[in-house]
């Protein structure tokens, strides 16, 4: 029996007062990702000289960057939060199928996310593919379907929140772009950032996974449970999703032995 039975409540059941909530965060995700576009902007021509003599199509993606690191504080802070210190997903306290379990604060991160992924993948279609590729489409067509179905239905979302905190790394992936179109790449910063993000990506994008699957396979009595789309989703998304981490953090290793070898030799 699963929690939502056992409680009385219908698997994805919600009010309207909670689709009311829902269909706000995700707005409220693109207002955040409009705004923090254009104040990106505004502070950076004041505050970076190297912003005015960016082609257009680099101050767009500049921009674009702004937005994406402020997404992934919020859902990395929020994922941490929910994940290791709130009682939500703690096995010993009774509260049923951890894969059933949900909160507001859940779900208003998924929203705030979904609004994110819709924005960003809108300006990659617009701007394709100087925002990035077929891979950067898959990637979020990927994350907004699972975040979406586990919105909807209620379910799974430690396991959501896990993948959420994995943007983490992406401050260190914009920091690099920055310091490179600002012809920076030779600076101190720039082998700093590059080693912070691959014990990041390390962390956060492999070890973690790893920890993500293993819990999955413990706890694959509960999994069972999840609907018949999300339980295949949950199969098949996440490996995909860890596969393309692999694939990067292949390029990522690749190119911090080429700068700290570029480091070694200047010094």
């Amino acid at each position: 029996m699963t929690y939502s039975q056992k409680t009385g409540t219908s698997i994805g059941g919600s009010d309207m007062k909670e689709q009311m909530l829902w269909l706000s965060s995700v707005l409220g995700g693109i207002l955040i990702c409009v705004i923090v576009y254009h104040v990106t902007g505004a502070i950076s021509s004041v505050c970076f000289k190297v912003y005015s003599k960016l082609q257009s199509a680099q101050k767009v993606e500049w921009n674009n960057r702004g937005f994406s690191t402020v997404h992934a504080f919020i859902v990395a802070v929020a994922a941490l939060h929910l994940l290791l210190f709130s009682d939500l997903f703690k096995e010993d306290l009774g509260k049923g199928y951890i894969v059933d379990r949900r909160s507001t604060y859940s779900n208003t991160t998924f929203g705030i996310s979904i609004g994110y992924f819709l924005s960003d993948l809108a300006m990659i279609l617009c701007h394709y593919p100087a925002l990035g590729g077929k891979e950067y489409m898959l990637h979020h067509g990927l994350s907004l379907y699972s975040i979406i179905l586990a919105l909807l239905s209620g379910q799974a979302h430690m396991y959501i929140l896990m993948v959420l905190f994995s943007e983490i790394t992406t401050p260190f992936v914009n920091l690099r772009w920055y310091l490179d179109v600002s012809g920076e790449k030779k600076s101190r910063l720039y082998v700093y950032n590059g080693i912070a993000l691959f014990f990041g990506w390390l962390g956060a994008r492999i070890i973690l996974f790893i920890f993500f699957f293993r819990h999955m396979y413990d706890h694959f009595d509960q999994v069972k449970t999840i609907f018949p789309l999300g339980f295949y989703g949950l199969l098949t998304v996440p490996p995909l999703l860890a596969l393309m981490n692999v694939f990067w953090f292949w390029k990522i290793v690749k190119g911090l032995i080429k700068t700290l070898s570029r480091s070694r030799h200047q010094n």
